[in-house]
């Protein structure tokens, strides 16, 4: 299949459709056509274009969609350097600590943002989720930062990510984001994996300055576009 459509769960909410990667050359506009085929036209819909290509945005602008978002992929062999940071393994009785640290770093998130205990345990539930791999910090008594990864054992060969890493606003400025990355470099490579992703806001400069000087590069960029909700032609 060469998209997905994910239906809107909440009256008024945005349908999602999102167009896979490995798609043929020149496959997006009719693949769009497919996907948008039963949509109501003046229903507002989100579209994503993993690893987006030349050609692509011309493809989702005929159908009323416009860019808004770049979400680049970037790669980074292992091992990486040394993090010389203590870290522990997430505990469940860590739930709260961590919610209130990741909402707080992630205010500003629209994904991540304002997780809520129920949406914490669902991925609890995930095939892929190992607590050894949700590696803490804890300075002064408290959650200082936290470095959660994920192992893609479906990609040949596996790929690690650095699903989300985060540090507390009150310990910002201490070079704990970068020692936090190293961390979790350091769990996947433990793991037997050569080679780390992390997704990132292609706009979020002093994140990816960060991630440069760890030995991050650019992979691929999934785009999001948006289509707004059209007044109802008359009959």
């Amino acid at each position: 299949m060469l998209y997905e459509v994910e239906e809107a769960d909440v009256e008024g909410g945005e349908t999602r459709v999102v167009l896979c990667e490995q798609r043929p050359d020149g496959a997006v506009g009719p693949a769009l056509a497919e996907a948008l085929a039963d949509l109501d036209d003046a229903a507002p819909a989100q579209l994503w274009i993993r690893d987006v290509a030349l050609g692509d945005d011309e493809a989702a602008l005929e159908h009323g969609f416009a860019p808004y978002r770049d979400l680049w992929q970037l790669r980074s062999r292992l091992p990486a350097q040394a993090s010389g940071l203590t870290t522990r393994a997430f505990r469940l009785e860590d739930a709260g600590e961590f919610l209130s640290v990741n909402n707080r770093a992630f205010h500003w998130h629209p994904e991540q943002g304002g997780l809520s205990a129920d949406e914490l345990h669902e991925r609890f539930d995930e095939h892929w989720f190992d607590a050894d791999g949700f590696r803490l910090h804890h300075r002064e008594g408290r959650l200082a930062g936290f470095c959660w990864t994920k192992i893609h054992a479906d990609h040949d060969p596996a790929l690690g990510e650095i699903y989300v890493i985060a540090v507390d606003p009150d310990f910002s400025g201490r070079g704990l984001g970068r020692a936090m990355t190293l961390a979790g470099l350091e769990w996947l490579s433990a793991q037997g994996l050569a080679t780390a992703m992390l997704y990132v806001e292609s706009d979020n400069h002093r994140a990816n300055a960060v991630y440069r000087r760890i030995g991050f590069s650019h992979h691929h960029t999934d785009r999001a576009y948006r289509r707004a909700s059209q007044p109802a032609t008359p009959h």
